[in-house]
């Protein structure tokens, strides 16, 4: 059979084009994911509160991992990705963030990208969206994906969003609609107390229809062409190696697979593949370059009130916990705990906000480990418009060799100066006397941490991936970029590439909801569908 679409990653984007492609019933798809299908019945996967375990473990993780940081104490700093159907959704941290209008618009104000903007993106957001508490003109509740908005019952939370407004910074009712600004709850990619991930929300449901194949444990290791003519795959299931021919290849891998397998396949700088022995197919010196992360921290205090989530971290609570929410769909572990934060400016000089604030009532690395001092809470804080750029390189032929990651955190001085900024304001909104109540010392990075270097050492010593990659296989018309408008590789037909790796810029905010719009966008253009017609809806602005 040749295939009418070869969808390579059956993550994020790659559910979202499965699922609308194969809506013609003339078009036969084809998915192939490297990893597992995501199992039903692995309370790993499914269970909100049990995150931590398929971002610290392997069995549907890539587990990627940085080269030496230079500016981080050369500290290897970890990239957890989905290795899994779902992809990243599977195991992220189920927070629901669009980003700021005025990411799109940067977007839209690079050559030939005019249909990125704002007013072009919001209608697809609102296509994904079915929003559990109804929809408004800036939210959908008609979309695959279920967003639950949550209640922050935590007295923790209530102190939370006093002290805020005590420190000078206003309440926003939804960051992802008309005012990102401020603080609000955080909708959660949860669905009656389980993960929605993107497989659940657009694969399972259509996955009997006959047009539709999808093959799991496929790893694709090079793109087969004719000449400059993308013809098919080639991968290894099991120990036996396939190939597969379809009239369009789609890259769905993500911002570290999907420039990689094109730089397997003689796609990037020329130069730098024929040294491996990779035969260039395409000059693209901008694959895998102009990676873009989010670094961030937590800053913790201890919690002089038995209010905080620790007394559920005890084994011996875990079989009720289990319990209540197999079979009874409530309690702790329905939530993510991310239920609430905010995006403020740190300083005047920038137009819109630039650090991100998610609130836990409990202190807790992803890892899963917590502070001695027991009962606490803690802010994740961090830049994000972002000027640092990295990249992601192959090291050899060999498709299963992780290839050199390097973000370069910390290495300008923009990024630094931001990050004394946030620390400073991480902790203006905790020390009000709302929080007298509750706040006992401050366990990281400790009040002996003041000065600007100090901050800066402490970032260096502590910061961890905000989980983020993207922007590698950059969309826009110049040298370094990627892909076209329509998403087409430069200088080959039949391939395209959709997920984060092909923004510009990375976005305000987590970056998951952004790659379904992408998606959804992508799906009509591919398909020569009508697009969605543009939104022109107002949007909050400090000076305005």
């Amino acid at each position: 059979m040749v295939y009418d679409f070869i969808i390579v990653g059956g993550g994020s984007a790659g559910s979202v084009l499965a699922s609308r492609l194969s809506e013609d019933p003339s078009n036969n798809v084809l998915v192939l994911e490297a990893g597992r299908t995501d199992y039903r019945l692995d309370f790993r996967l499914h269970m909100p509160a049990a995150l931590s375990y398929p971002l610290n473990g392997r069995m549907y993780n890539w587990a990627y991992q940085s080269d030496p940081e230079p500016f981080m104490n050369n500290r290897r700093i970890a990239q957890p990705r989905g290795k899994v159907l779902g992809g990243s959704s599977s195991i992220n941290g189920m927070i629901w963030i669009r980003g700021n209008r005025m990411d799109y618009e940067r977007w839209a104000e690079i050559e030939g990208l005019e249909n990125w903007s704002y007013k072009h993106c919001l209608p697809y957001f609102k296509k994904v969206e079915h929003r559990l508490v109804g929809a408004d003109a800036y939210r959908g509740d008609n979309g695959p994906l279920h967003l639950t908005t949550p209640k922050c019952e935590n007295p923790l939370f209530q102190a939370f969003f006093e002290s805020v407004q005590k420190a000078g910074y206003p309440l926003t009712k939804d960051v992802n609609g008309y005012q990102q600004e401020g603080f609000g709850p955080f909708d959660q990619t949860i669905y009656k107390g389980r993960r929605e991930n993107a497989a659940r929300a657009y694969i399972h449901p259509v996955k009997n229809r006959p047009n539709l194949f999808v093959k799991t444990r496929s790893m694709v290791s090079r793109i087969l062409f004719e000449g400059k003519k993308a013809v098919g795959v080639a991968f290894t299931r099991g120990r036996r190696h396939h190939q597969m021919f379809g009239a369009e290849i789609i890259c769905c891998g993500g911002a570290i697979n999907s420039p990689s397998l094109l730089q397997l396949s003689g796609i990037g700088n020329a130069d730098e593949l024929t040294k491996l022995g990779v035969s260039s197919t395409q000059d693209l010196p901008g694959v895998g370059e102009n990676l873009q992360d989010h670094l961030e921290v937590y800053v913790q205090w201890a919690c002089k009130k038995p209010v905080s989530l620790y007394p559920m971290l005890s084994p011996w609570r875990a079989p009720k916990i289990g319990f209540d929410w197999l079979f009874r769909r409530k309690g702790i572990g329905t939530s993510n705990h991310f239920e609430g934060g905010g995006f403020i400016r740190g300083n005047d000089r920038v137009s819109y906000p630039n650090l991100q604030f998610h609130f836990l009532p409990l202190a807790i690395r992803y890892d899963g480990t917590t502070s001695e001092a027991g009962h606490g809470f803690q802010l994740h804080v961090g830049p994000m418009n972002t000027d640092v750029r990295g990249r992601v390189k192959i090291k050899s032929t060999d498709p299963r060799e992780y290839p050199s990651i390097l973000f370069n955190y910390l290495s300008t001085e923009q990024e630094r100066k931001e990050w004394c900024e946030a620390i400073r304001c991480a902790r203006s909104l905790i020390e009000t006397d709302a929080f007298d109540e509750f706040k006992g010392a401050e366990i990281s990075p400790g009040k002996e941490v003041q000065t600007d270097q100090e901050i800066i050492d402490f970032v260096a010593r502590e910061g961890e991936s905000a989980y983020h990659p993207s922007c590698t296989c950059a969309m826009g018309n110049d040298r370094m970029s990627v892909v076209d408008t329509k998403l087409r590789v430069h200088g080959i037909s039949n391939l395209r590439v959709v997920d984060a790796s092909v923004m510009p810029l990375i976005t305000n905010g987590n970056i998951y909801a952004p790659t379904l719009m992408i998606a959804e966008k992508a799906a009509d253009e591919i398909l020569g569908a009508t697009p969605l017609a543009p939104l022109e809806l107002e949007s909050y602005s400090h000076n305005n």
